[in-house]
């Protein structure tokens, strides 16, 4: 029998807004996404400077950052005000509620606005100076966060989280310490990254981009493709139709880029996430991996997969294939494709078919990746989980569920 959170536990998810290669729309990219959608994937022909690369741009049209803000003006900010205005009505109402000084902001994000210094750069090559609509503090990490503060008016506490690939899955960790410390009655949380030179030509130069269209978990896998976009989720004490059940975090600190070859650190982030939740490995109703279809990522995930759940593992899938690896950003995105599973949206509790060649590698422990239109057995999607793993060993994974849960 599962065993229901403490009050102290009860973080409610009360809205998300969204801005994906996937679309904008709840349902929309819910569709998309369990119709297991590829079409995002795009080729790219100046990103890479050797050759073309897939990456999974947002394609829809992006809100002007307003005039008073304009120092904040880039494309990583757009992207975020595109899924902040999905919030809006929710974050302008708590002001009232609450009072400015007690909405906090906490966001990840790994690029920030990295592109528009790039472009600044190219533009002084060729006349000498930079644009006048350059400010260094465009592709500050914390600009992010501070961003967003300002354009909804708010005095509360607000930071950036950058650890690489987990950055925007650590958030709810710090949101959740804000919110049981009594320093925040909301926190608003997610995450926002945006493609650039600097990013894809660094990850190929660590080997690690796909010569085509990523293939996780096969035997065939040769790296990731690069994806961009932002997802808000706002955060209270209380209850929702989704909660945030629980929230496990571990750095084993193996090496620069690399994991653990036998995922101690990813093991010790699920086991404290479950440990969180008050649940056993068998609650779990299906996982989105982190599935990043480089070599050493996924053997070392189908390892700790395993370990932590038995050789009968819960359904999983990576979501990459569709969105590509929004890295900073990925594990809010991935979160909020939680969300959305467990939503009323998803009446049929249908499940984000793992897109691959189908190749096993036979190295590597067997885990039961979800089919082409495979739903989840009956009562089995509960609970969920989101793993992210990144660089330097920073691990994070996020637990969800139904309120009846």
């Amino acid at each position: 029998m599962v065993k229901r959170h403490t009050m102290m536990n009860r973080v409610a998810i009360t809205q998300i807004g969204l801005c994906t290669p996937l679309g904008q729309d709840p349902q929309q990219v819910l569709d998309r996404l369990i119709a297991g959608d590829t079409s995002a994937m795009l080729r790219s022909d100046t990103l890479l400077f050797e050759h073309p690369t897939l990456v999974a741009p947002v394609t829809a049209a992006l809100p002007t950052i307003p005039e008073k803000l304009i120092q904040f003006d880039c494309r990583n900010n757009q992207l975020l005000l595109c899924a902040a205005l999905q919030i809006a009505t929710t974050v302008e109402q708590a002001k009232r509620d609450f009072g400015h000084a007690r909405i906090g902001v906490v966001l990840g994000t790994s690029t920030s606005g990295i592109s528009k210094g790039e472009a600044a750069l190219s533009y002084r090559n060729q006349h000498g100076y930079f644009p006048a609509d350059y400010h260094y503090f465009q592709q500050e990490l914390g600009s992010t966060s501070d961003f967003l503060r300002q354009y909804f008016e708010l005095d509360g506490p607000c930071y950036t989280i950058s650890t690489a690939c987990s950055s925007s899955a650590k958030v709810f960790a710090s949101a959740k310490r804000l919110l049981q410390a009594n320093l925040c009655d909301m926190v608003i949380v997610g995450g926002v990254d945006s493609l650039c030179q600097l990013t894809v030509n660094g990850f190929h130069a660590l080997e690690s981009v796909s010569k085509g269209h990523c293939n996780p978990f096969s035997i065939n896998r040769d790296g990731i493709n690069i994806g961009e976009g932002a997802a808000l989720f706002v955060l209270t004490l209380g209850e929702s139709e989704v909660m945030l059940a629980g929230i496990g975090e571990s750095s084993d600190a193996h090496h620069m880029s690399a994991p653990h070859p036998e995922g101690t650190g990813a093991i010790a982030a699920m086991h404290a996430a479950l440990q969180d939740a008050h649940i056993a490995a068998k609650d779990i109703g299906y996982i989105n991996l982190h599935g990043t279809a480089t070599p050493k990522n996924d053997a070392m995930e189908s390892r700790a997969v395993v370990e932590v759940f038995g050789v009968n593992t819960p359904p999983c899938s990576s979501t990459k294939p569709l969105v590509g690896h929004t890295l900073g950003a990925a594990g809010a995105i991935e979160a909020a494709f939680c969300y959305l599973l467990l939503s009323a949206h998803n009446h049929r509790q249908a499940l984000p078919p793992h897109q691959w060649d189908g190749q096993v590698d036979p190295q590597d422990p067997s885990i039961a990746l979800v089919e082409r239109h495979q739903v989840a057995a009956k009562g089995a999607l509960n609970y969920v989980m989101s793993n992210s793993f990144a660089f330097g060993g920073s691990n994070a994974s996020l637990i969800f569920c139904r309120n009846e849960a």
